[in-house]
């Protein structure tokens, strides 16, 4: 499965290399750019412009600030420089490297969660099964098992899932001391008939289910 969050650290890391491998190139612009607006600043304004139809600066000027006066909504509007936008870039591209290693540890979590969630399913209808079958083949099983240790391999079994996982579902059967006539507080000893422990778990996991099963269900 592709990874989104290391295409974009990969994305912002070539950001950040294309800045500093341009860094004098950009520094030559900054300064020429700062020389223009120095040379605006000292360049007279009747110098910056010629006056159109032969007026003389003065009329041009006082035309101008009529213009002005009628539609004062008219102004100049400052915008970016190249700087600015160059350094926000550069910013944006470094926040954003710690950033994406930050949300991998959530992305990851996702994807086991998402495995546990699908075995755990997978799981529960393996228990399922095995409460299907008759009580009698049930306690024969358990029987033949002779430990709640044990597990009984002719109800385990190995799901593949269609991307190639696999998973060992293995199933303990035994049967169980509901009633704990013999006050030593161990489910295993001195059994009752009739009652049984099912129990079903993932192997190599911590996933485990269990419940009892008796001959009246």
């Amino acid at each position: 499965m592709n990874n989104p969050v290391g295409g974009i650290k990969h994305y912002c890391v070539n950001i950040i290399r294309c800045a500093w491998r341009t860094l004098p190139v950009n520094i030559s612009l900054v300064i020429v750019a700062y020389v223009g607006c120095a040379m605006r600043t000292v360049i007279p304004p009747t110098l910056k412009r010629i006056s159109p139809l032969g007026c003389t600066p003065g009329a041009f000027a006082t035309r101008h600030a009529v213009r002005t006066a009628i539609h004062p909504q008219i102004t100049r509007m400052a915008g970016f420089s190249y700087i600015e936008v160059l350094v926000a870039t550069v910013l944006i591209a470094i926040v954003l490297v710690p950033a994406m290693d930050a949300l991998l540890p959530g992305m990851a979590g996702g994807g086991i969660h998402e495995t546990r969630t699908e075995d755990h399913y997978k799981l529960l209808s393996k228990i399922e099964e095995v409460l299907a079958e008759p009580f009698a083949d049930l306690d024969a099983a358990a029987i033949a098992a002779g430990s709640p240790t044990t597990a009984t391999l002719s109800y385990s079994d190995t799901f593949t899932y269609p991307g190639g996982r696999q998973i060992t579902r293995n199933i303990f059967l035994s049967r169980y001391d509901g009633d704990n006539a013999d006050a030593d507080d161990d489910p295993f000893t001195g059994v009752d008939e009739g009652l049984l422990w099912v129990q079903g778990v993932i192997a190599g996991s911590s996933l485990r289910i269990e419940t009892l099963t008796s001959v009246y269900d």
